[in-house]
Formats: C-alpha cells, structure tokens, sequence
C-alpha cells in the first residue's frame, strides 16, 4: 500500500458549532470528515470529546483542563466514534448532547476531536510519520439566568509601522456567564492618494469572534496590502455588549532601512556643506 505523504490531512465540517439548550434534554449534532481527493491513501480516524477552554489573554487553547465551563464534554456522546475513508470519500459522525436537569445556566464548551488512527494504519501496512488531530467546538447556551457582564478595556492602533502590515488590537472583558460575540469593523485610507484599502470587494473588514465567560481576549488583527512608505488612515470600530468604541488613526510607514538610508544620506548632505562652508572660509583668507 503506497505510503501517505507528510503533507496529506484531512478536513473536518463545520469547525464550530452553536446549541441552545434546556435542561433536561437530548440534542442531536453532527460534523463530517473529508478525505480529500487529492490524499494518496485511505484515512483511518477515531472521534472522541475534548473540554474547550482558553489560556491568558492570547486564547491559547486548552483541551484538557476541565473547568464549571465545559462539563459538557461529559454530556456527548459519539454514534460511531471510528471510520476509514478512501480519498474523496466523507463520512458523517453523529453525536448526542444529554442535558441533566440540573445543568447550568450560561456558557459551555466542547470539542468533537478527529485523530488519524496510527494504530489502524500501522497494521494496514503504512508508515505513519505524523499524526493528524482537528477539532470542531461545540459552543452551547443552557437555558436560565444569563448574566451579560462585559465590557471594551482598550482600542489600540499604532502610529508607526517599519512593515507595510499594521497589526491593530482590542482587549474585551467578559465576567458575565455566557459567550459574548464581538464584531471588529476596519476601514483603511491611504492619506496622500485618498484610496481606499479596506474595505474592498473580496473583504469587508468586519470580523467576528466570541469572547468566553470570566475571559479577557486580546485580539490582534493584521491589516495587509499598505503601501511600504506613506501615511495611511485606519479606523477600529469595536461593537461588544451594546458598546460602541471608534478608534482613528494616522500610521506612518517606513521601513527601517529606508530610514537609515535617509539618515545617511542627510548626514553625507550635511557633511558636504560644512566641507564647502569651510572651503569659502580658507578662499577668503587667502584673498
């Protein structure tokens, strides 16, 4: 059997997932795995539940700690937890969420993780170099007293920039017990053309992301496509909680080798007209 290349993986759909839930109550999910066409061999996978949690402002994700947040990993159940997929092919993987009457009210969150299964594959012959994981999040509401407690900590842009990409950032604060969503609008214009950059037909720089309960996020977004030297305008609008805030800016940019040619060249400029000031004086001395 030929062997898998490192490169080949799979695909897993949709990559999040939202529930509205009441207690005491079965819920039925699903998400499909993808064996791509152009993959060199069968795909051999096992599903299994993973707590959903995030560490430090970052968000630098956690699928092993449990916490009041993700007990819903203990509620899902899989239907058929193992597949084997020839390229092209898709498999569906049906879950259950089993609500228990005394759950929560708020926030919960899981993930449905898909892992190649090197056991299955070493026994079919092929020589597995890396392991392929993804997972999908589950994100749920339990049905009760939801507590919106959430509010805009800083709108940052920066007024300089050595690179033609300008990373603008928000940090949100969530105290409250459910997932808040928070909606970024970016618009950019270049000051001395008057063109716009953003938003643009491909792009509508609006962007949305969920900020997790008893969380503070920062999120950081890179802004592409500016010129390497010039002035741009770029202005942050954050919607979160009912919250409006607008930051507006002019960034200035310039490489930092364009500077120090620029320095040099002063300094060379500079240099020349002492040495000609100095070559007049001795002319008229000698006069």
């Amino acid at each position: 059997m030929e062997e898998r290349r490192k490169g080949d993986s799979f695909l897993i759909t949709p990559m999040n997932q939202h529930f509205y839930l009441k207690p005491g109550q079965a819920f039925e999910g699903s998400i499909k795995v993808v064996n791509p066409a152009n993959s060199v061999g069968n795909f051999n996978y096992i599903v299994s539940v993973a707590p959903y949690g995030v560490v430090g402002e970052d968000y630098d994700v956690d699928l092993t700690t449990n916490s009041y947040w993700n007990q819903i990993a203990e509620w899902i159940t899989i239907e058929n937890d193992k597949g084997a997929l020839a390229p092209n092919e898709v498999a569906e993987v049906n879950f259950t969420i089993t609500v228990p009457e005394n759950a929560p009210a708020g926030a919960q969150s899981a993930t449905i993780v898909v892992t190649q299964d090197k056991d299955n594959e070493a026994q079919s012959g092929m020589m597995m170099e890396n392991i392929f994981e993804m997972a999908s999040i589950i994100y749920a509401d339990i049905e009760g007293e939801m507590r919106h407690e959430a509010s805009i900590i800083s709108n940052e842009i920066p007024s300089f920039s050595d690179t033609p990409v300008v990373t603008v950032g928000a940090l949100l604060d969530n105290n409250g017990n459910v997932f808040e969503e928070v909606k970024t609008g970016i618009k950019v214009v270049n000051v001395f053309s008057g063109e716009t950059i953003l938003p643009t037909d491909e792009n509508s720089g609006v962007y949305v992301d969920i900020v997790m309960p008893e969380t503070r996020r920062y999120i950081r977004r890179n802004v592409v496509d500016l010129p390497f030297l010039g002035v741009v305008n770029i202005e942050q609008t954050v919607y979160y909680n009912g919250i409006t805030s607008v930051e507006s800016r002019n960034v200035f940019i310039c490489p930092i080798w364009f500077m120090v040619l620029v320095g040099i060249t002063i300094a060379l400029f500079v240099a020349a007209i002492v040495k000609l000031i100095k070559l007049h004086k001795r002319k008229k001395t000698y006069v």
